[in-house]
């Protein structure tokens, strides 16, 4: 099946459709150093660079003939709880709307929307009621709901909305939980155990993989990329190297406790358990629990991705800011090939 990946980052949603074995045949994104990345690793997909507002859709419709269906996650600031503004005028709501005249003009069989939870409450619901009523009108059943990727094999407790839709007046339900839970430990502990500011965009492994989950995401893989642990401060280093395993800021002396309001600031992760949600900043102890469970620094590139559950063999390029955001703000790619399973299959039937 032929997929249109709308809005796409990295690539989180496009490596679950590509696991299921669909094609990615077109992306869209509009950060060049992102797209880059994007490009890089799927070389046989046509990327726009472009903000989709920017874009003729039929001038693409030509070149597409024919999209199975149509993926993407419209930028969600002004859903998120830290905008600075949850109401109807900003302009970062409407994008869902570019997304639906994409679908209405290619007529895929299925698509998949995702965004923050908060889309789905928003004003009362009203993004919600748009977003299933425009689709409605073009002829699509939509169900919907909120996934947690913990439930699906992610080591992380990740809550995303999904709207999944089926051209038609049948519905196709959301995948239900796997049953197969991860933790940190599982995703991480067979990569090289680094010290603050060591570390090479490119080495090698130095141990087997432990974990089924370690196994699946190395694959062929024969290289390690982007395993580089931030160079913390001093003073970091030091407060870090008061914090026991399974603790936190409670085992600071008041003269290093930060005022810092995150959840989790200076807050190890804990071996068995899950990671909160990645976000763009997970090499700074402060932002969140992002402290590696027994080394004194925060994760690296590498590690946040497996975290995410990217494959090994997937890179990312450019500047660490980029790859941190690139990485964080993906869908893992273990959720999301849950969701194309659940299309494959309905396919199939």
């Amino acid at each position: 099946m032929k997929v249109a990946d709308l809005f796409c980052g990295v690539g989180g949603l496009s490596q679950g459709f590509v696991w299921a074995g669909c094609k990615i045949a077109l992306g869209i994104e509009h950060d060049p150093e992102i797209a880059l990345s994007y490009k890089k690793n799927h070389p046989d997909t046509d990327v726009y660079v472009n903000d989709i507002r920017n874009l003729d859709f039929k001038e693409i419709h030509q070149k597409h003939p024919i999209i199975d269906i149509v993926i993407g996650g419209p930028p969600c600031q002004g859903f998120s709880q830290k905008g600075k503004r949850l109401n109807l005028e900003d302009p970062r709501n409407f994008l869902f709307q570019s997304f639906v005249d994409f679908v209405a003009e290619f007529s895929p069989k299925y698509f998949v929307l995702e965004n923050v939870p908060e889309i789905i409450t928003t004003s009362g619901g009203f993004f919600c009621i748009e977003i299933i009523s425009a689709f409605k009108q073009i002829g699509y059943s939509v169900r919907y709901g909120v996934l947690n990727a913990a439930d699906f094999g992610v080591p992380q407790d990740r809550r995303r909305a999904v709207f999944i839709g089926k051209r038609g007046d049948q519905y196709i339900e959301l995948p239900r939980p796997c049953g197969q839970r991860s933790t940190i430990k599982d995703a991480i502990y067979d990569l090289p155990f680094i010290e603050s500011g060591c570390g090479s965009e490119i080495s090698g492994y130095e141990t087997p993989a432990t974990s089924p989950l370690q196994q699946f995401l190395r694959a062929d893989s024969t290289i390690l990329y982007n395993h580089v642990a931030t160079r913390h401060s001093k003073i970091a280093l030091e407060r870090l190297a008061l914090i026991p395993i399974g603790g936190g800021r409670e085992a600071l002396p008041p003269e290093h406790r930060t005022k810092s309001i995150y959840s989790g600031t200076w807050c190890r992760l804990l071996e068995n358990g899950l990671a909160s949600t990645i976000t763009t900043r997970f090499d700074t102890p402060s932002s969140g629990r992002f402290t590696h469970p027994v080394l004194n620094r925060c994760l690296t590139v590498r590690e946040a991705a497996r975290i995410q559950t990217f494959p090994d063999s997937f890179r990312f390029y450019g500047s660490k800011t980029c790859q941190m955001k690139q990485v964080g703000n993906a869908v893992p790619p273990l959720l999301s090939l849950a969701i194309a399973t659940q299309i494959t299959n309905n396919e199939n039937l």
